[in-house]
């Protein structure tokens, strides 16, 4: 198969050429995607990215530029790869397709643990959030009942919409009240920081910063791995588009919005906080209504948020196990997806409440997760799928730098992380 460039013109020519498209009868705008892609990747991950450049000082910063960079990237060749299918003509319905695609059976399931621990880890941090948060906002009042039956509720808060869930175009408007959500949190943050005395704050006479922590880099880069890593629902997201050819903008578009604001909140939480600051950052600020309003709004983002994630895991998981209308009929399919949807939200909230360290479950989740599915596989199939003899040799250097990158994230931010909840463990901490 002869490779095309990275153009949007291209992209089409590939899609409506080499393969058949999937059903987009009821597909949504633009738009919609925009708003699902920014709620997916900007609400947990830009928490923990002031803390990040603490771990790896000023130049931690060019790796949240080269992640913004080659997450634009990978992005793109991934959706180019659901149409360059070498083994059926029609389009490819998921990541975990690709890769079995490009590598057999054996590469379907490698990706697809992979994607599960995105697709329910991310749920995990958010049900950890949720309970935390609540347990806050209702400080000194009857509901603070504590945070794991607060985790409780979200989950089921959460495993209600998820039943009825079809596609990623439900998604659509709760992904718009989460985005402006997290917009107004960044802002809130980023004032809070220049309007705050940290010496008063958090007790710290000298705020301390450093150029660069080596050591702290692959910590940093799996909590910006994390801040960028949507791929596992992009085709699901792209297959909910009526104009699949936007992709490019549109992905490239919402990215370069996240890192805006990613890059406004982390390097204001580091220079106000220092070493000294917290995740999430919002911790970090005074005691106050402000710091009350970034604790609801970025519970609101990351509550819609969480719908997302799973409807994307369960779609995959249905269609995997044969749960259609057409296999059972339409009452035994609704009450296998309902059931099936129910204990994976119940499985998600029960490993919320058995490890609740935040902080260090976004690290784990971000070296290992991530890292994987967001810089290294969709090089890897794209490779397999298109050839590489072809390629130039720019293209090479490009695509071989970017798995170093995913490469070092993996190895090096995992045993970090596992480090790190290991002695959280111990010392209760």
């Amino acid at each position: 198969m002869e490779e095309s460039t990275v153009s949007s013109d291209t992209f089409e020519k590939v899609r409506i050429g080499n393969v058949s498209d999937c059903d987009r009868s009821n597909a949504g705008g633009s738009l919609y995607a925009y708003w699902n892609i920014i709620c997916v990747i900007c609400g947990v991950g830009i928490l923990g990215l002031p803390q990040a450049l603490s771990k790896g000082g000023w130049a931690a910063l060019t790796l949240l530029l080269l992640s913004w960079f080659f997450a634009i990237y990978c992005s793109i060749i991934l959706i180019r790869c659901l149409y360059y299918s070498r083994k059926q003509e029609t389009r490819l319905p998921s990541f975990t397709a690709i890769a079995e695609d490009a590598f057999g059976q054996i590469g379907g399931y490698i990706l697809f643990f992979f994607q599960a621990w995105i697709l329910l880890g991310g749920p995990v941090l958010i049900f950890v959030l949720c309970g935390t948060n609540m347990n806050e906002l209702c400080r000194g009042t009857s509901c603070q009942v504590g945070a794991v039956p607060w985790t409780i509720i979200f989950c089921a808060a959460v495993a209600i919409p998820l039943v009825f869930l079809k596609s990623m175009k439900d998604t659509g408007w709760t992904s718009i009240l989460g985005t402006v959500a997290i917009v107004a949190v960044s802002l809130i943050c980023v004032i809070m920081a220049g309007l705050d005395n940290p010496n008063e704050t958090i007790g710290i006479v000298n705020i301390t910063h450093t150029n660069v922590i080596w050591e702290g880099f692959p910590a940093a880069l799996s909590t910006m791995s994390l801040s960028f890593g949507g791929n596992v629902v992009y085709p699901n997201i792209e297959a909910s588009m009526k104009k699949p050819h936007h992709w490019p903008y549109v992905v490239a578009g919402a990215l370069t919005t996240c890192a805006l604001l990613y890059i406004m909140v982390a390097v204001s939480g580091y220079y106000v906080y220092g070493d000294a600051v917290l995740n999430p950052v919002y911790y970090s600020i005074p005691n106050g209504p402000p710091r009350l309003v970034c604790i609801a709004f970025i519970t609101v983002n990351i509550t819609v948020c969480a719908p997302i994630l799973l409807t994307s895991f369960v779609i995959e998981a249905e269609a995997m196990m044969g749960l259609t209308v057409e296999r059972l009929g339409r009452a035994r399919e609704f009450i296998s997806r309902a059931s099936f949807r129910i204990l994976t939200a119940a499985f998600c909230g029960a490993i919320g409440c058995v490890v609740p360290y935040f902080d260090h479950l976004m690290a784990l989740f971000g070296a290992f997760g991530f890292c994987t599915t967001t810089f290294i596989f969709p090089i890897l199939c794209w490779w397999k799928m298109t050839g590489v003899r072809s390629k130039p040799y720019y293209q090479l250097a490009w695509d071989i730098l970017i798995l170093i990158f995913g490469t070092v994230g993996l190895v090096f931010g995992s045993w970090s992380a596992i480090r790190d909840l290991v002695y959280a463990f111990k010392n209760g901490a």
